[in-house]
């Protein structure tokens, strides 16, 4: 069984017919190795190809020729394909996914990797096989340690027999093609989505005003999906199947009478029956509680986002009650009242022993009903502290009255603990800040928002800042516990906002905002314990730090930056409309979060211009910017200082000549330098001359004249002016790129004043889009880039230094 010089499609046939010959195979997009169950009972096998969105998958695999390559970037490929293509949207998901090559075969449970299909601003909209853009590289960490730890692995070699007995124990073959497919934890919100387009035209209801009650198709699919011969079987859902018709939760009526309102269908439930034939419901008792906490898994992206429908993992639920004991004391479950005012369904208030001092309050009567299910089901939670309440909008006269009595008085309040995870939506977007679209309805139009707006400023925009800034104001003395993002503490643009929110910051820690349900990208999410009865402005605090399995990793520093402290000040004091201009950079917001937009060009794109994010690099002015470049990317963007803030730097940096002529070698070798000749000036954006040349043509081999000696001759002046020699990790990238440059001119096809972006991507080409490739064949230009490479990262450490020396971070 060798499969090592096989080629691609050679090993999946290989493969195929020696672990999964009976089963059936096919492809789904560009998931190219499908494995179904097969027809074994001579039924019409065209149902696969006819109806390919009920193929009953078993498993979806990425295969690669070889023994190369890394399997969990397999892994990740086969996500990106599956999420770019929502294939999990049009067809049934399978029980696996799978990576496999030349010697080896992964396996991980469907359900364990779902969620990520789920994150929210994630943009799939990118090549899957192409392992170097910034979205695999965050789609991969995302996932690295879910797939070492959940992942299991065969090699063909020594595995064969364990291969083909798993496969034979967790791929069972049924014995009927027709059967009805189960609804599991892995399927459901695929079957949702199926039925959403089936069965929810059918219902004979105005879903855009009972969306706007709070009501939403996922509670009619529940109530059909948990149910047994037409009834639901779970009373306590806000709306019931009964026959014919739906119920919804029943009420007092202004006479005292209990009542309900009933829903019937629009074609006496033809949809409904001819859906519920190819579905077996009720899915098996062990779903039935998953399937209900994750019901915001079934709600509108919108809607969870302004209402805050996510969980917080259970790790940082046991973290932060530890941490509020550590400043509470011991007892301080017995000693204070909690309220979780954004409670959803419930989830932050697991492992709490003193139920009896615990309030949990929602805006959605759902999630109420869950809640109240969990407490039928054994939750010790008692039933008369769970109650809806809109904390954005409602007044507190609507809190039961125990909650009340301690709300409207002060000595009570200092025994409160008000214990959430906000939502984060924001009112505007990217769209609302570059003038081409209006305020999110519902997140501007809140009490709250309009109540504090003057007041905070433009950080009330956040639907956390709102939480957050009505319980300083109205529950002042209260301990606060919260989750939320560093923007409270260290953003620019909440100064405003933290000269009115005074409170003193007892503890912290943060933690990767990735390990959150839904949530994407490499930033840091924070547990704060303020005490709102002491005054203290906040200025910096040192916050402890945990990895994504809470070991603890040390330390950080968190500080408050205000518009006056920020980079792009100095940049704006820097700015040169008189000289002659040699190119443009493109800037960005201040942090670590928007580097990647900082990068100097011949002709900036059109939405930087549109957006003001384009200043003009002259001869006047181009020391400054490519301090101002290499300060934003010498230094590594993680997860950790994702959000920290680049700033105005003292003066120390304006006599040391070295650490200028660093920051210039640095720029002129970086990847954000997309200085290209090829660019012609066809508007008053784009420049044609290519002055970022640091050498002379005789120095590379160039048989032509280049337009502009500026640079190399610039260099020259500079170091002889200040008596100078390129620092040694400066003097190691010149070389290196001088190697570049000189085989580049070996080149048949070479052009004169080629810029290192033209020279790189000569060798290394570009894709059907024109984005260039992340490598090339010629393995000269490989081990010539691979030098310039190593080098460049070790300028960048020492620039390191002198960045937190003249304050451009503290």
């Amino acid at each position: 069984m060798n499969y090592l010089k096989l080629r691609e499609e050679q090993l999946k046939s290989a493969v195929r017919e020696d672990f999964f010959a009976d089963y059936k195979y096919t492809q789904l997009g560009n998931i190219d190795f499908v494995v179904a169950k097969h027809n074994t009972q001579g039924v019409r096998t065209d149902l696969f190809e006819d109806d390919i969105g009920d193929l009953k998958s078993i498993l979806w695999a990425e295969a690669k020729q070889g023994n190369t390559h890394d399997i969990y970037e397999s892994f990740v490929q086969l996500m990106l394909t599956i999420g770019k293509e929502r294939s999990f949207e049009h067809n049934l998901p399978p029980k696996y996914i799978g990576a496999f090559d030349a010697e080896k075969f992964a396996f991980i449970e469907y359900h364990d990797i779902q969620e990520i299909f789920y994150q929210n601003d994630f943009n799939w909209n990118v090549t899957p096989s192409n392992h170097d853009t910034k979205e695999f590289k965050q789609l991969h960490d995302l996932c690295q340690k879910l797939l070492e730890e959940k992942s299991i692995l065969f090699r063909f070699k020594s595995d064969s027999a364990e291969l083909k007995r798993f496969i034979r124990t967790n791929f069972k073959i049924t014995k009927d093609i027709s059967e009805k497919i189960s609804v599991t934890k892995n399927n459901f919100t695929f079957v949702f989505q199926k039925w959403e387009a089936a069965v929810k035209p059918s219902i004979n209801v105005d879903w855009a005003k009972v969306n706007k009650a709070g009501i939403i198709s996922a509670d009619f699919f529940l109530a059909d999906l948990l149910s047994r011969d037409n009834r639901s079987i779970k009373d306590n859902l806000f709306v019931v199947l009964k026959r014919k018709k739906y119920e919804l939760a029943k009420k007092l009526d202004e006479n005292g009478f209990l009542s309900y309102s009933s829903v019937e269908f629009k074609d006496e439930q033809k949809a409904y029956k001819e859906f519920w034939s190819i579905y077996k419901r009720p899915p098996q008792e062990e779903y039935w509680d998953y399937i209900i906490e994750r019901r915001d898994l079934l709600v509108p992206q919108d809607i969870r986002e302004r209402k805050g429908s996510f969980f917080t993992p259970q790790i940082w639920v046991e973290k932060s009650q530890q941490y509020l004991a550590d400043v509470l004391g011991e007892t301080w479950q017995d000693d204070y009242c909690i309220w979780d005012c954004c409670a959803g369904t419930g989830n932050l208030l697991n492992g709490l022993t003193n139920y009896d001092n615990v309030w949990a309050s929602t805006l959605d009567k759902q999630d109420i009903d869950v809640m109240t299910d969990r407490v039928n089901n054994g939750w010790s939670m008692p039933e008369n502290h769970i109650f809806q309440f809109d904390f954005l909008n409602d007044e507190f006269d609507k809190c039961p009255d125990e909650l009340r009595q301690i709300i409207n008085d002060p000595e009570k309040r200092k025994k409160l603990v008000v214990y959430i995870n906000p939502p984060y939506a924001e009112a505007s977007n990217k769209r609302t800040s570059s003038g081409t679209g209006a305020n999110r309805k519902g997140l501007s139009e809140t009490r709250t928002r309009q109540k504090y707006l003057d007041l905070v400023g433009r950080s009330i925009n956040e639907l956390f800042a709102q939480f957050l800034i009505r319980i300083y104001q109205e529950l002042q003395c209260c301990k606060l516990g919260q989750f939320a993002t560093l923007k409270a503490l260290c953003a620019p643009n909440f100064a405003k906002y933290r000269e009115v929110f005074q409170a003193k910051l007892e503890k912290s820690f943060v933690v990767p905002a990735n390990t959150f349900d839904n949530v994407t990208g490499k930033f840091p999410i924070g547990f704060f314990i303020w005490d709102t009865d002491k005054k203290e402005t906040f200025v910096e605090t040192i916050s402890d730090v945990f990895d994504s399995t809470g070991v603890p990793q040390g330390t950080k520093k968190i500080c408050a930056v205000s518009d006056k402290q920020i980079i792009n000040k100095w940049l704006h004091e820097n700015f040169d409309s008189e000289g002659e201009k040699i190119g443009w950079l493109c800037f960005v917001p201040n942090d670590f979060q928007n580097n990647s937009g900082v990068y100097i060009t011949l002709k900036p794109n059109e939405s930087d211009v549109r957006e003001s994010r384009v200043t003009a690099i002259t001869k006047n002015n181009f020391k400054a910017i490519s301090i101002y470049l290499a300060v934003r990317h010498s230094i590594e963007a993680t997860w950790l200082n994702d959000r920290d803030q680049f700033l105005y730097p003292n003066d120390g940096w304006q006599e040391d000549f070295g650490f200028q002529t660093d920051c210039l070698i640095y720029t002129l070798f970086h990847g954000q330098n997309r200085i290209s000749s090829e660019v012609l000036a066809t508007d008053k954006q784009s420049l044609a001359t290519n002055h970022w040349i640091p050498f002379t043509r005789e120095q590379v081999g160039c048989k032509s004249t280049f337009k502009s000696n500026f640079m190399n001759k610039f260099l020259k002046e500079f170091m002889e002016s200040h008596s100078l020699n390129l620092s040694d990790g400066a003097q190691a990238v010149y070389d290196a790129g001088l190697e570049l440059w000189k085989y580049y001119y070996t080149q048949k096809n070479s052009k004169p004043d080629a810029s290192f972006y033209d020279i790189r991507k000569h060798f290394q080409g570009v894709d059907a889009k024109g984005h260039m490739n992340s490598s090339s064949e010629d393995s000269t230009y490989m081990d010539l880039i691979s030098v310039l490479r190593t080098r460049q990262k070790a300028l960048a450490q020492k620039i390191e230094q002198s960045v937190y020396k003249y304050g451009f971070l503290k």
